[in-house]
Formats: C-alpha cells, sequence, structure tokens
C-alpha cells in the first residue's frame, strides 16, 4: 500500500486567466485543477446525515462490490482512503474497472463520489487538505507513484466537469487548445515563417473531434465564433470534443448532464454510449433512471464514503444484494 499526502504543488504552476479553465479539462500542460474543484471536494466530504434520512444499519459483503469480466481493468483501486482534514471522505474502497465499457457512480450528496472519481486522474492534488492512502492504478501502474507524470497522466485520463467551461476563445481554438499546448500541433508567426505551421493538421482534428461529440453539424460554418456564444448543451459537448483533441483513453465525466435541459441531457446520454465503443468511461450521475440507461456497471456509494456494491447495472437496480442499495434505487432515501 502507498501512503501520499497530497500536497499544494508549487507556485509556478499559475496560468494566465485565458487558460485558468484547461485544468478543468485536463488539457493543461501545468498539470493544475481548477479553481472551483476545492469547493466541490469539500461538499463531497461533507456528512451525508441531511440527505439520507431513512438509511438504515447493514452489514456489508465483499462479494458485493465484487464484479468479475473478461480481461484486464482499465483502471483500479485498492485499499483507497481520502481524508480532507479531519473528515474521512473515502472508506478503503477497492474497484476494478473494464475498458471500454461505462460504468456509472451513484449515491447520494455527501457520499464520495466525485472524490473517488477525481482520485482516478490525480485533480485532488491541489486541495490543500486532501490525504491519500491506497492504490489507485492505470494500465496497471500506480498513479500514485513517485515521478508519475501528472501531465501525461491527465492527458490520458481526461476529465468533464458538471458545469460546461469553454475558454473565451473560438470554438477551434478550443478544441485545438490541448494539442497546440503539448506542442502536437505547431501554429502561430514563427512555424509559418518556418514553413511548419499545420493549419490542415489542426482542421482534421477538430472536425474529427467535433464530429465525434455529435457537433460538427451544428457548428461547422462558426469554428471562429466565440465558444462562449454556444448554447449550454452545445458547450458540454465542446468540451467532451475539447478532452477528445488530447487523445485520451479514459473519460472521467462528473455529473455532466445535471445542468442541461432534457433535450441536450438526452444527446449527451447518446453521446456517451457512443463514446464508450473506443474510450473507457466513467460517470458520476445523480439520475438513477440516466445510471440505469447510460452505463454497463454501477457502483453504489452510501454514507460515509463506502463502496456498498457494484456489479451489472441491470443486477443492481433489479435485484440489488444490499437492503441500503435496494432501498436507495427505489427512492426509500437519498
Amino acid at each position: 500500500m502507498t501512503n501520499s499526502t497530497v500536497t499544494d504543488d508549487t507556485a509556478a504552476e499559475r496560468i494566465d486567466p485565458d487558460e485558468t479553465a484547461a485544468a478543468d479539462d485536463a488539457t493543461a500542460a501545468d498539470g493544475t485543477a481548477s479553481r472551483t474543484e476545492p469547493t466541490t471536494a469539500i461538499d463531497q466530504s461533507a456528512t451525508a446525515d441531511t440527505t439520507t434520512t431513512g438509511e438504515s444499519e447493514e452489514r456489508t459483503d465483499p462479494a458485493w462490490r465484487t464484479y468479475s469480466f473478461p480481461g484486464d481493468p482499465v483502471l483500479s483501486a485498492e485499499s483507497l482512503d481520502v481524508w480532507y482534514g479531519d473528515d474521512h471522505a473515502l472508506r478503503d474502497i477497492s474497484i476494478e474497472i473494464p475498458e471500454r465499457s461505462v460504468t456509472a457512480l451513484i449515491g447520494p450528496s455527501g457520499c464520495g463520489k466525485s472524490t473517488f472519481l477525481r482520485c482516478l486522474n490525480r485533480m485532488n492534488d491541489r486541495i490543500k487538505s486532501a490525504r491519500i492512502e491506497g492504490t489507485v492504478s492505470f494500465d496497471g501502474e500506480n498513479v500514485y507513484a513517485d515521478g508519475t507524470n501528472l501531465v501525461e497522466l491527465r492527458k490520458r485520463v481526461g476529465m468533464v466537469f458538471q458545469h460546461p467551461n469553454p475558454f473565451p476563445k473560438s470554438i477551434r481554438a478550443n478544441v485545438a487548445y490541448g494539442p497546440r499546448k503539448h506542442g502536437d500541433i505547431e501554429r502561430g508567426l514563427v512555424p509559418k515563417l518556418l514553413g511548419r505551421d499545420e493549419r490542415e493538421k489542426e482542421d482534421e482534428l477538430v472536425e474529427r473531434c467535433l464530429r465525434d461529440a455529435a457537433l460538427w453539424d451544428e457548428v461547422k460554418d462558426r469554428l471562429d465564433d466565440n465558444a462562449l456564444g454556444l448554447s449550454g448543451g452545445q458547450q458540454q459537448r465542446l468540451c467532451i470534443a475539447r478532452c477528445l483533441a488530447t487523445d485520451p483513453e479514459v473519460i472521467l465525466m462528473d455529473e455532466p448532464a445535471s445542468a442541461l435541459d432534457p433535450i441536450a441531457t438526452a444527446k449527451i446520454e447518446d453521446l456517451i454510449e457512443e463514446l464508450a465503443e473506443e474510450y473507457t468511461v466513467v460517470v458520476v450521475t445523480h439520475n438513477m433512471q440516466q445510471a440505469a440507461r447510460v452505463s454497463d456497471q454501477t457502483a453504489v456509494f452510501l454514507t460515509g464514503g463506502e463502496l456498498v456494491e457494484y456489479g451489472d447495472t441491470d443486477q443492481i437496480f433489479e435485484n440489488p444484494e444490499s437492503q441500503r442499495v435496494e432501498d436507495y434505487v427505489t427512492g426509500k432515501f437519498g
């Protein structure tokens, strides 16, 4: 078991105002986290007594948290504990997540879903009060090991947040931001003077990512317009396209449709299912019907940061092993 205390990395990680939102998306080259993340994460660590009235005591069984699937897991956690100061946000979480599928994380407010999601690409690192023990592995490598390249990790394990956070730039520049920042695409005056300007490569990337995010047909004639002029649903799909531009293997989504209207939500849900054909998707949602619609397997977190049950989505919703899980999914508390 590893034992790492998370600290505020260095003051040298500051970015300019136009680039601040890059941290939300894991395309930022400096590997920082969102300006709003500490508040969200601390909320997740709070006790859930006011939102879980009716939850009863129950002895849990480790077998309820064991989910078998073919092949090796792309992500896994073993004996993972997280504290925010004295608050014990996650308790002894062990879980394996299969590749190219959708895993839903559900549970009442304050149960640790988003905290766990952020552990998968170390987005909790910028929270001074956070302390993490245990192991999180990606492709068999412990992401909390000394010397882990956070920029590379967050390129491969991208993230989409609850509220759309496009940069105040053009639609084109939003999608191309990550590849430009990481040097995968050369643009600007110097490359142009040297004959290395890659506008055609960038155009192909922008179109591919916008198509993959189901947004191309809606914006193809306005790529140079400011992204802030898009609707909320379009902005969220643009953030997904921006995430895809860094060529991730895993996409983490923290309630990606909670701020959207039903029509935009339906588009995001359809997109999640399509993305799972090529990517591993892990999504936090408070909408249990949404989890049932889009996910292949579901993990249920309950009071105190405890993973109570994990298994095939149909089984979790139709025949859960835990009485508390049954009470939660049937609406008896939450």
